[in-house]
């Protein structure tokens, strides 16, 4: 057995020492010698000659520590031959022979970190080239969105194009939202967007447009009770309409031969906060939109489950069970809540509760005379289609045009038109001039000119003093004419 030791010993691929208890280096094998020099085989060397003074202790005060606390492991530095330094997790064995006491002492190299400089520039690679897809997809989707929210503004509440106008914008609206995920999971930082306020009521008439127009097997009465002095809600337009949408599909979907949904707007303030069911309601002002259905309720043993993201009773028609898991974060993701209140056989309704503002949310369609306006906008997009869109937008409400595809040619634009220019549409991301040095010149030109950035991108923060929030790429007809009248009121910064 001892043969077998010194034979390992001897043979191992990387140096071992053994020592006493005063740090004699008793025996070394070849591999030390080959690492340490051949001073280290003497018999007599010391520990200390081989000891690097970045250690924590001298060896001998280590060798009494490890006595009392030892441990398997412990990364250790020696002077190495060449004036090298051998950086070691040494393993480290005790025992002790006629009341003396040896070490063991093990060094083999500390393995050198992985080199993941490489694995970060493939990450920040796919990464960047995620964020340029998000970008180059919100760019396209932008014209579409565009011109059909325009579409929509010409024809008459009862077109019979109105139903698939209606389907084409919910579309592009879901796109637009699947690239802002896209986006947003490239993005190292908080989007710092504020969503606009609107008129729940417009949302609801959509949504319910977009419903009834889809082929059914039921007889459904659709009524819709809106409040007609509804509280201002601050909302990302085609999420919260996505939801409502998917919340109306859930009650028609309930209802197999004959019933009714009706739909609720009203206002809510409170003194105090008070509760309904599983939501808690901080004082002050909300909406509440209820949606009551007549259909087959939801069993009892589903209603705790049913806000469970892959939690469905409907896997035979192909759902996923991510619908009202996603509602639920639609409308956390706004700081409300959602109630689901159902009986089987009697049916179901679902309380949506929004922070408002109390001031009175203002109806407006596209095609109101309130969103037209005059004056001279200056649009400045890389994308022609983006340019056109806003062009014919912006000029069917009365407003007059100036388009460039990049920042000199606007600056150039702008200088030639002095004081005629009203407002301007700026691209954030655009090639040689960046839209954001291109807004820092006009501030320097025109300081009280206001100025709406714009991107398809996730929305980036500007910078610290600019508290102009952008505008987010698809927008609507109606999204975009809003600003322009916002700017246009309020000011430079503002808007």
């Amino acid at each position: 057995m001892r043969n077998e030791f010194f034979a390992a010993f001897e043979n191992a691929g990387w140096p071992v020492l053994w020592l006493d208890a005063a740090g004699t280096i008793l025996r070394a094998n070849a591999a030390a010698v080959q690492r340490l020099g051949p001073g280290v085989s003497s018999g007599t060397a010391r520990l200390a000659t081989f000891w690097h003074p970045e250690n924590t202790a001298p060896p001998e005060t280590f060798l009494l520590q490890w006595t009392r606390a030892p441990i398997p492991t412990v990364t250790l530095r020696l002077r190495a031959r060449g004036g090298q330094t051998l950086e070691t997790t040494a393993h480290i064995c005790s025992w002790t022979r006629d009341q003396q006491r040896f070490f063991l002492l093990q060094l083999p190299p500390t393995p050198p970190e992985p080199d993941t400089s490489s694995l970060q520039q493939r990450l920040q690679s796919v990464l960047q080239l995620t964020r340029t897809i998000a970008l180059d997809f919100n760019n396209a989707l932008t014209p579409i969105l565009g011109r059909t929210s325009l579409l929509l503004s010409r024809l008459a509440p009862d077109d019979p194009l109105r139903p698939t106008l209606l389907e084409i914008e919910q579309a592009v609206a879901h796109a637009a939202e699947l690239a802002h995920e896209l986006g947003s999971f490239s993005h190292t930082t908080p989007e710092p967007e504020t969503p606009p306020g609107g008129n729940l009521n417009d949302l609801i008439q959509r949504a319910l447009a977009i419903v009834r127009s889809k082929p059914v097997q039921a007889d459904i009465e659709w009524t819709f009770e809106p409040e007609r002095r509804l509280y201002t809600v601050h909302f990302q337009e085609a999420k919260l309409l996505q939801a409502i949408v998917h919340l109306l599909d859930n009650a028609a979907e309930a209802i197999t031969h004959q019933g009714r949904v009706l739909i609720r707007t009203r206002n809510l303030v409170l003194d105090q906060p008070a509760r309904d069911r599983n939501v808690e309601l901080a004082a002050g002002c909300h909406v509440c939109v209820e949606i009551t259905d007549t259909g087959c309720g939801i069993p009892v043993d589903h209603l705790p489950r049913i806000f469970e993201p892959f939690f469905t009773t409907k896997r035979a028609q192909g759902h996923r069970g991510l619908g009202l898991a996603w509602v639920y974060g639609v409308v956390s993701g706004h700081g409300g809540g959602i109630v689901i209140a159902s009986e089987p056989g009697r049916g179901t309704s679902v309380r949506l509760y929004l922070p408002a503002r109390p001031v009175v949310a203002r109806t407006a369609a596209p095609s109101d005379p309130i969103l037209r306006g005059q004056g001279t906008v200056l649009v400045v997009d890389d994308d022609d289609r983006v340019r056109r869109t806003v062009e014919a937008v912006l000029k069917q409400f009365g407003y007059d045009v100036l388009t460039a595809p990049g920042g000199a040619e606007a600056l150039a634009l702008l200088s030639r038109n002095e004081n005629r220019v009203d407002v301007a549409l700026v691209d954030l991301v655009m090639p040689r001039m960046s839209g954001r040095d291109l807004i820092e010149r006009i501030r320097r030109l025109r300081p009280t000119l206001p100025i709406i950035p714009t991107t398809g991108y996730v929305l980036p923060e500007l910078e610290p003093q600019d508290r102009t929030p952008c505008l987010r790429k698809p927008f609507t007809a109606q999204d975009l004419l809003w600003r322009i009248k916002q700017a246009l009121t309020i000011g430079p910064g503002q808007g």
